[in-house]
């Protein structure tokens, strides 16, 4: 097992006639998990690595696949063996709460 694990977060945007593509050859890749789609093109990936630099080859193959029009990383965390931050009380205790005012469902005022 490796000393830490690299968990990252990617939004990936395709064209919408592309998407069953794309999503087959994101198959292909190991340690990629897709999260969520939508119809219009766009998902969110989970990407587990062992290394920073296999984050960065993966984000760099997904930027370069056919229908691709842009993916980012939006968050990176590494988790070590010997870190509690695997434990799920403890990363209960490091969330940012959002208040109610602050919910998805509603638009924000302008």
């Amino acid at each position: 097992m490796p000393e830490a694990l690299q968990i990252a977060s990617l939004i990936l945007h395709c064209r919408p006639e592309r998407l069953p593509a794309v999503k087959a050859n994101l198959a292909l890749l190991d340690g990629l998990e897709i999260y969520q789609e939508s119809p219009q093109g766009k998902l969110i990936l989970v990407l587990e690595a062992e290394r920073e630099e296999q984050i960065l080859d993966t984000l760099g193959q997904l930027q370069n696949l056919p229908g691709v029009l842009n993916a980012v990383l939006v968050y990176h965390e590494i988790l070590h063996d010997d870190d509690d931050s695997n434990d799920a009380a403890a990363m209960t205790d490091r969330a940012i709460p959002c208040s109610p005012e602050e919910t998805i469902d509603e638009p924000h005022p302008s």
